[in-house]
Formats: structure tokens, C-alpha cells, sequence
């Protein structure tokens, strides 16, 4: 089947992150693809069936970048941790007007705890995997041994063990002819291709140096309910751990950090780096750290700084920049980006009102590799940056100069895979309710 798409056409800026707290704008068909309207595109045998696996706000959001997409495919399943908050999700899904047709999840097609995933892949062409980063290995295996097209939410592991995992899991999806496309959505971003293309070429010369900052202010924190179990708590706060989000590092400046990987060419050799808890203290604060420095080196020699915070009340910053021989590029979250001369002058810059919503892109480009016969797979550069980010945070909370190779060998498993909806975290809280985190140089420490 010939589809014709078009990824010129401006699409929507609301991205899944704010989806559950914009409902209301939604409403009424906000949302619309260069695809709306188009019928009578799904398989021989009928629609293509979507499962949403981890139905928070990212997974709801994605649920309408996908449906928007493409208008041959269902949600006909879902599977949450949570009974409250796969409901939530489902409601407000139904309120969007664009979409609301193809959300045809029926009563036992929904699915509660820690291992009802499988049961919702069971029923799909193509599955959504937007749980906490802990669980990502397991459900992209899952998923691949049942022969299912894949969208998938960064970071793709916390640990190294995970992200050999998911590596295997990749090459089997690609002898299988299946696609898979992770969420780092900067790299179906026009602007970002652009600026890659740019640096490449040799805008700027050879690149010396990069740096980026994911400045922010602090990670939200959901008070404990009555009745829950620790497991359910750590499980509602998974930002909060470092067993299930993997470090900031991971869970946010991964977004910039795989940009440089990418321009470059390569992935980093080594890692050092400091930071700590300035901020978290107390009871229910979890273990993770709230700042990170960390300087990466390419086997060229050239060094990438990378700064990650997020502590309230601070300056906030969402930026990246390259030095090179005969200029500078810079972008930020939300602007440019721009190259300059080493005397400032502005040799290029970019038009953001060019830029198609790249949230939405990448699942038109899913949704149009399925249809085409033509599998794309992000697998391995994906994985890849999510290990580079990994090996940063171990540097840290070891305090050690930690090397790829070691890194990416690591057997330190922070994720139990026999986890149920009964166990106990492999982190639990002192007898002050406060949460053992790593202290760099403490040999006892498990990194």
C-alpha cells in the first residue's frame, strides 16, 4: 500500500508531557496531523490495534500523537500500575474530539499491575511503552518476541543490564522487519536535523568542545496515600529513585546529550563528573541526586560538559552549544538554533516557525514505516545515549573516572526482574524514613 505523507505542515506544540493538565484544549480537535482525514488506511485485515502500556502523561499524550498520525489505527487495549490512573487517561482520551472514535478499549481490555503489559501486547499490531524507565528492557523484549511495532519512552534503561537487553531485543526487531521509535523526539525535529547537517559539513570547523544545561526546578513529588505499600509509593514517585528513573542525567539531559552524540558522529569513551543532594533532605525525598556535572571525552579528544539540575528556586536553563575551529552553534529548548563566526557574526540561523511539532512527527514517520514495508529502527542510538548517560552518573556517585567498556559491562542490576505487585523495592527507608543514597568513594556503595 502506497501512502503519501507530507511533515511540512506545522502540527500542534502541545506535547504529551502537558496533555493530562490541557485536556480542555484538546477538546474540539486542537490537535490535527498533516494525516487528519484521511480514511481507509489500515491493514488488509482491518485497523491496525494499539496498546498503551503506562497510561501517565506521556503515555496518554503519545496515545494522541499516534492516533492523530495516522487514522488506520485503534487503542483497543491498556495496562497501567495504577486502576485510578489508567481510568483518568481513558476519560481523557475519550475527550478528545479528533479521536475519540478509534479509543475503543472495552472493560477487559484493561489491565492492572506490574505484569498486566503482556496481556495488552497480546492485542496489538503496535504498543506504546511509557512506563518508568526501570520496567522498558522487559516490556521492549516482551514485546519483540510477540512480533509488535514499537513506540517507546527514553530513557530506554537504568542500568547497564538493561541496556544490553534492550540492545538484543533491537537487533532481533530488526531481523524481524519490525519498527521501533524512541521518544528523544529533538532527532525528528527539523531544526535539529538542520543544525546537524550544518555541523557536520564543517559550519564551524573541527568541534573542539560542547556543553549543555538541563536546568530545572524540582521534580514533582506526589504525597504517600493512605494504604499504599512502599513499592506503590516509590512506584508513584519514580522520578525520586534511581532504581527506576536511572538519574537525572537520563531521564532529562539525554535530550541535548544525544544531540552532541549525534553531530558528532560517536559516543563518548569516558566519564567523570561530581554532584550531590543540595536540596532533598528529609523524609520521602527518595535517593536521587539534584545536580550533576560531568565531563564526557570522545576518543578524538574532544569534551562534552554536560550540567543537570533541578532544585527549586534556581535559574533554569535548557541550552546546548559546539566550539569549533571557526565558530559556534547554539540551540536551546525552545529557540535558534544559530551559528556565529569566532567574531560573533551570524553565519546561520534557523526559523522556528519552519518547525513541524517533532512529538508528532516521529509517529507519522512510525506509523508510515509500518505501512510501507520499510522498518525504521532507533534502537541502537538510542540505547547507546542512554548508556552514556548511565556511565555519567555512575562516574558521579562513585566518584571514579569510569571507562565505556566497564561501564557498559556492568553486571549491577538496580532492577529485580522478578518484581511483582507484592515485593519490596531494592531500595526501602531508614528508621527516619529517609532513603540511603550512593556516597561517592564508599565502597560499599552499589552503583
Amino acid at each position: 500500500m502506497d501512502l503519501k505523507y507530507s511533515f511540512n505542515s506545522k502540527a500542534s506544540g502541545i506535547s504529551r508531557r502537558k496533555f493530562l493538565g490541557n485536556s480542555a484544549v484538546l477538546v474540539g480537535g486542537a490537535m490535527l496531523s498533516p494525516l487528519a482525514g484521511k480514511k481507509g488506511y489500515g491493514t488488509d485485515q482491518g485497523m491496525l490495534r494499539l496498546a498503551l502500556i503506562g497510561s501517565g502523561a506521556r503515555g496518554a499524550g503519545a496515545t494522541v500523537n499516534a492516533l492523530e498520525a495516522y487514522d488506520g489505527v485503534e487503542l483497543v487495549a491498556m495496562a497501567d500500575i495504577f486502576e485510578e490512573r489508567l481510568n483518568e487517561s481513558y476519560q481523557n482520551l475519550l475527550r478528545v474530539e479528533r479521536i475519540k472514535d478509534r479509543i475503543n478499549v472495552t472493560d477487559d481490555h484493561k489491565f492492572v499491575g506490574l505484569n498486566a503489559y503482556q496481556k495488552a501486547i497480546d492485542l496489538a499490531d503496535v504498543v506504546i511503552l511509557a512506563t518508568p524507565p526501570a520496567f522498558r528492557p522487559f516490556h521492549f523484549e516482551a514485546a519483540v518476541n510477540a512480533g509488535k511495532h514499537v513506540f517507546m519512552e527514553k530513557p530506554l534503561a537504568t542500568d547497564a543490564p538493561g541496556v544490553r537487553k534492550i540492545l538484543d531485543a533491537g537487533k532481533r526487531a530488526e531481523e524481524e522487519g519490525l519498527s521501533v521509535v524512541v521518544g528523544l523526539q529533538y532527532r525528528y525535529s527539523l531544526r535539529f536535523q538542520k543544525l546537524v547537517e550544518k555541523l557536520q559539513s564543517g559550519e564551524i570547523g573541527d568541534i573542539t568542545s560542547m556543553s549543555c544545561n538541563y536546568l530545572l526546578a524540582g521534580v514533582k513529588q506526589i504525597s504517600r496515600k493512605p494504604g499504599d505499600s512502599e513499592l506503590e509509593y516509590q512506584l508513584r514517585n519514580w522520578r525520586q529513585f534511581e532504581w527506576l528513573w536511572g538519574g537525572s542525567p537520563a531521564g532529562l539531559t539525554i535530550h541535548f546529550e544525544d544531540i552532541i552524540h549525534w553531530a558528532k558522529g560517536s559516543y563518548p569513551i569516558r566519564a567523570f563528573g561530581t554532584g550531590g543532594r543540595a536540596a532533598l533532605e528529609g523524609p520521602e525525598q527518595g535517593n536521587i541526586y539534584d545536580h550533576y556535572y560531568i565531563e564526557y571525552e570522545y576518543e578524538d579528544g574532544a569534551r562534552l560538559h554536560s550540567r543537570t539540575r533541578h532544585i527549586e528556586g534556581c535559574w533554569t536553563n535548557r541550552s546546548l552549544s559546539f566550539q569549533g575551529s571557526a565558530g559556534v552553534a547554539r540551540a536551546s529548548g525552545g529557540a535558534g538554533p544559530e551559528i556565529t563566526s569566532l567574531k560573533g557574526e551570524t553565519l546561520w540561523s534557523y526559523d522556528d516557525s519552519e518547525d513541524p511539532n517533532p512529538y508528532q512527527t516521529e509517529h507519522e514517520e512510525l506509523f508510515s514505516s509500518i505501512q510501507s514495508g520499510n522498518p525504521v529502527n532507533d534502537t541502537e542510538w538510542a540505547a547507546k545515549s542512554t548508556m552514556t548517560s548511565i556511565m555519567g552518573r555512575m562516574a558521579v556517585q562513585s566518584g571514579k573516572l569510569v571507562e565505556w567498556d566497564n561501564a557498559l559491562n556492568s553486571d549491577v542490576i538496580m532492577v529485580p526482574g522478578d518484581l511483582s505487585d507484592d515485593s519490596e523495592p531494592p531500595v526501602l527507608p531508614k528508621e527516619d524514613g529517609t532513603y540511603p543514597f550512593p556516597i561517592p568513594g564508599d565502597k560499599t556503595q552499589v552503583i
